[in-house]
C-alpha cells in the first residue's frame, strides 16, 4: 500500500511524496485506531455497564468494576496496531520498527493489567465460597501479580533494548543478592503464605491474639506481606505476614468451632468461716433439692466410716465429718451440671486451689454452649452473681481485703470502748 501512495503521489508530480505516503498511512492506522476505540469504549462498553447493573448475578458486575473489560479492549487495539503495521508498514524502517516495539509494550502492559483483574474479579467472587476462604488467596494472588509484573517488565526491557530475555536472566544472576534483599518481605510473606495455608494456620475471620505486636482481635485481612487484624477497640494492628511463622501466636478458631467457651475463675473465701456443718445446717441445707441426694449419700457414707472405726465421735477430732466448704463444692457443682448454658458434653469441675494470703480459692473451670463473647460474659457474670449472694447460706464468707471503710469503722468501734 505504502509503494501504491508513492505512485499515485508522483503521478501528480507532488514533492517529498514517500514523506506524504507515510504520513498518510500513519493518518489511516489512527483514524482505524479511533474509530475501534470508540466502538469499544463508547457502544459496547456502556452496553456492558447497562447489563451487569440490571443483572442479578455477580460476575458482570465484578467484571465491569475492575476494569477487566476496558482493558481488554486496550490489549485488542494494542493487537489491531501491530496488524496494520504489520499490512501498511511492512518494509518501511524505522518507522515499522518504531511502532512494532510500541504495539508490542502496549500489549504486555495491558495483558499485565488484565491479569490484574481477573484476579481481582476472581478474588471478590470467592468473598462468599466457604472453601476459598480456607486459603489466604489474596496473599497468594498478589504474589502472582509481583512475578507476573517482573516477568512482563522483564520481556519490555528485551523489547526496547532486542535483546533476548535468556540473556537478561543471565545478567541478574549478578544481581540477585540485591535482588533478595529488595524483595526481601515479599519473598518472607509468600513463603510464610503458603505454610499458613499449607498448615490450616490461619484464614480470615478468625480470632488472632499476639500480643508482641498488640493485636487481639479478628483477621481481616492477609496479604502477601501484611496480615491486618481488628482488634475489640476497633483499632487495626498490620502485622508482618512472615512473623506469623518466625512467632508464636494463639488462634481463636478451635474454642469457635468446639461451641464452647471456657469459664475458669476462682472466688476467694474466707478461712475462718469454714467450719464443720452441725445437724441443724444439715437439716436447712437438706430444703435445697440439688443437695438432697449429696447429703443422703454423704451422711450415710461417714456414719458407716465412723461405725467401722468405734471411735467417741463427741469431739470433731475423732472420725469424719461433714464441712460447709465441701458441702458449697458439691451443691455448685450440681447446680452448674442443671445450668442450662452449660455445655455438659465438656469438662465441668469446682475445685480447690493453694490457700494464700487472700483466702481459699475455689476455682470453677467449666464451658459455656455459646461462643458468642457477650452471651458468654452474661452467662458467666449471672453464674458468679449467684454464687456470692448463696455463700451466707452455707455460713461461708468471701475473703476481701479491708477498705478504707472498714478501717473506719474499726476506729470508730475503738473509739466507742
Amino acid at each position: 500500500m505504502h509503494q501504491l501512495l508513492i505512485e499515485w503521489l508522483t503521478a501528480f508530480n507532488l514533492p517529498y511524496a514517500p514523506l506524504i505516503a507515510q504520513l498518510a498511512i500513519i493518518g489511516i492506522i489512527l483514524v482505524i485506531s479511533l474509530i475501534v476505540h470508540a466502538l469499544l469504549h463508547h457502544a459496547v462498553l456502556p452496553f456492558l455497564r447497562r447489563y451487569a447493573n440490571k443483572s442479578s448475578r455477580q460476575w458482570p458486575k465484578s467484571i465491569i468494576d475492575r476494569n477487566l473489560f476496558s482493558r481488554f479492549a486496550l490489549l485488542v487495539q494494542g493487537i489491531l496496531l501491530q496488524l496494520q503495521v504489520e499490512l501498511f508498514l511492512t518494509g518501511i524502517e524505522p518507522l515499522y520498527s518504531l511502532l512494532m516495539v510500541v504495539s508490542q509494550v502496549w500489549m504486555m502492559i495491558f495483558t499485565l493489567l488484565m491479569f490484574f483483574s481477573l484476579l481481582d474479579v476472581f478474588l471478590e467472587l470467592s468473598d462468599k465460597s466457604a472453601l476459598a476462604n480456607q486459603l489466604p488467596l489474596r496473599g497468594i494472588f498478589q504474589s502472582l501479580k509481583l512475578i507476573a509484573a517482573l516477568l512482563i517488565t522483564l520481556m519490555i526491557i528485551s523489547v526496547l533494548i532486542g535483546k533476548s530475555p535468556l540473556v537478561l536472566l543471565t545478567g541478574l544472576g549478578a544481581m540477585t543478592a540485591v535482588l533478595m534483599l529488595v524483595f526481601k518481605d515479599p519473598i518472607l510473606g509468600l513463603v510464610a503464605g503458603i505454610q499458613l495455608s499449607a498448615n490450616n494456620m490461619l484464614k480470615l475471620g478468625d480470632w488472632l491474639d499476639m500480643p508482641k505486636y498488640g493485636a487481639d482481635g479478628d483477621v481481616i485481612d492477609i496479604g502477601l506481606t501484611t496480615v491486618k487484624v481488628r482488634n475489640w477497640d476497633k483499632t487495626i494492628t498490620t502485622i508482618p505476614t512472615y512473623a506469623l511463622i518466625s512467632d508464636s501466636f494463639k488462634n481463636w478458631r478451635g474454642m469457635s468451632e468446639s461451641g464452647g467457651r471456657r469459664i475458669k475463675r476462682s472466688i476467694n473465701i474466707d478461712t475462718t468461716s469454714i467450719h464443720f456443718l452441725s445437724d441443724e445446717d444439715i437439716a436447712a441445707l437438706k430444703r435445697a433439692q440439688l443437695l438432697t441426694p449429696y447429703l443422703e449419700g454423704k451422711m450415710q457414707e461417714v456414719a458407716d466410716y465412723n461405725a467401722q472405726l468405734g471411735c467417741d465421735m463427741s469431739t470433731p477430732l475423732n472420725g469424719r465429718h461433714m464441712t460447709n466448704i465441701g458441702t458449697f463444692r458439691a451443691w455448685l457443682e450440681a447446680w452448674l451440671q442443671a445450668h442450662p448454658q452449660i455445655h455438659k458434653e465438656m469438662t465441668l469441675m469446682v475445685r480447690q486451689l493453694a490457700p494464700g494470703p487472700d483466702g481459699l480459692p475455689v476455682e470453677i473451670y467449666a464451658f459455656t454452649n455459646t461462643t458468642a463473647w457477650l452471651e458468654y460474659e452474661k452467662i458467666q457474670s449471672d453464674i458468679f452473681d449467684h454464687i456470692f449472694a448463696v455463700l451466707p447460706e452455707f455460713g461461708l464468707r468471701v475473703h476481701q481485703t479491708p477498705t478504707g471503710n472498714d478501717m473506719r469503722n474499726m476506729h470508730i468501734a475503738v473509739s466507742d470502748r
